[in-house]
């Protein structure tokens, strides 16, 4: 993390000048591939921000680095308190001394709406792409981004007539994960050969989340061994956490003979694995994309989650069952998120495969209703049309 430090001879003044802050590290390739289309619609542009080395690569330059402030649950911002004061005050030093003509959020609402307030202050026009998720739980920050923001584009087909409803400049521009091409899922393996059944553990992308989920899902790794199930495990390895943490937990299980651990794309497991155990977040989406059935678990500090209880108010915390308005495919939350109840779903799964068929075609649905590849253009398209308007 550097403090504001600009050196008008480098010539970027003269251009225009956009600010893109992505706290998390799906918000980095998202902000990554809108960045790269709008290099491309308009060449003559300056984009620095928040971010990682997606965006880096995107040719943004990186103020502060995201992983710095990427936090889990509620109570887990005391640990990162510090890195975070510390990226509000170069976030607000790089508006005030640079004026972008447009402020670009991504996610990271508690961090983003911060920052909205003090661009409002400089006139800077805003806009908020992969908004927060107010529709399932402090709606009343909805009336806060209409006063901040200048224009939101929403990824879930069921945000736009949510912003609409409160009179906020809204447009569906679909889900960017449909730009990435995710190859489909193979067909059902037979179960004549069950020796070849394999399934991905994805615990998350976080140290927190992979220390909480993959002990408990590896004991359910080592259930299904003891039932006889003759499967192999691929654990998805991501590069925010360290080889060392996966490792040592994975040493402490028994079924560790039948696992491998996996630092390549994710999608490379989804195309190598009949289903996956995965933490509920985007991965699970990208899993529907590619037609993968699923388990999803959700862990938290018991405080975390008793806060969760008070203030969300939505029926599923899956995206791929939010989207669907349906239980498509099963949720373990909290307590429910044990190694007993993991290995009773996936044996369930993997000893029906009418079930697993229905699961994908499912899925299929799910994937249509996401508004089609481009949608990394289409918020380009917005945002120039942005400081077009100022």
């Amino acid at each position: 993390m550097e403090n504001f430090n600009w050196d008008p001879s480098d010539g970027a003044t003269k251009l225009k000048k956009i600010m893109i802050i992505a706290g998390e590290a799906s918000g980095d390739l998202h902000g990554a591939r809108l960045a790269e289309a709008l290099l491309q619609k308009e060449a003559d542009l300056f984009l620095f921000g928040i971010g990682g080395e997606s965006l880096k690569a995107a040719g943004v330059r990186i103020l502060v680095d995201a992983a710095s402030l990427a936090v889990v649950g509620i109570t887990e911002v005391v640990f990162k308190l510090a890195h975070l004061r510390q990226g509000m005050r170069t976030a607000k030093q790089a508006l005030h001394h640079l004026q972008p003509d447009l402020l670009i959020l991504i996610d990271f609402p508690d961090f983003n709406l911060h920052v909205a307030a003090a661009a409002k202050k400089e006139n800077i026009p805003i806009l908020y792409y992969i908004s927060p998720q107010i529709w399932a739980w402090r709606t009343g920050r909805v009336q806060k981004i209409g006063a901040l923001v200048s224009h939101v584009a929403v990824i879930l087909p069921f945000e736009e007539q949510f912003y609409r409803d409160h009179h906020v400049p809204v447009t569906f521009v679909g889900h960017p994960l449909l730009d990435a091409a995710l190859p489909p899922a193979p067909a059902s393996r037979s179960m004549d050969r069950p020796e070849e059944f394999s399934i991905g553990l994805l615990p998350g992308s976080r140290d927190r989340e992979v220390e909480s989920l993959l002990p408990v899902m590896l004991k359910a790794a080592d259930e299904l061994a003891r039932r006889g199930r003759p499967v192999r495990f691929v654990i998805s390895k991501v590069p925010t956490v360290a080889d060392a943490a996966y490792r040592e937990i994975i040493a402490r299980h028994t079924a560790q003979a039948s696992c491998k651990l996996y630092s390549g794309p994710v999608s490379d497991i989804f195309a190598a694995c009949d289903l996956v155990v995965a933490a509920s977040g985007t991965v699970t989406l990208e899993a529907a994309i590619a037609g993968v059935p699923m388990v999803i678990i959700y862990k938290v500090s018991a405080f975390s989650y008793l806060l969760a209880r008070l203030l969300v108010k939505v029926n599923h915390i899956g995206l791929v069952n939010l989207i669907s308005d349906e239980p498509v495919v099963t949720e373990l939350v909290q307590d429910d998120a044990n190694a007993g109840n993991i290995a009773a779903e996936v044996d369930k799964l993997i000893s029906n495969p009418a079930g697993l068929e229905l699961m994908r075609a499912k899925l299929r649905g799910i994937r249509d209703k996401l508004g089609g590849p481009g949608a990394s253009d289409r918020v380009a398209d917005i945002a120039l049309d942005l400081i077009k308007r100022d």
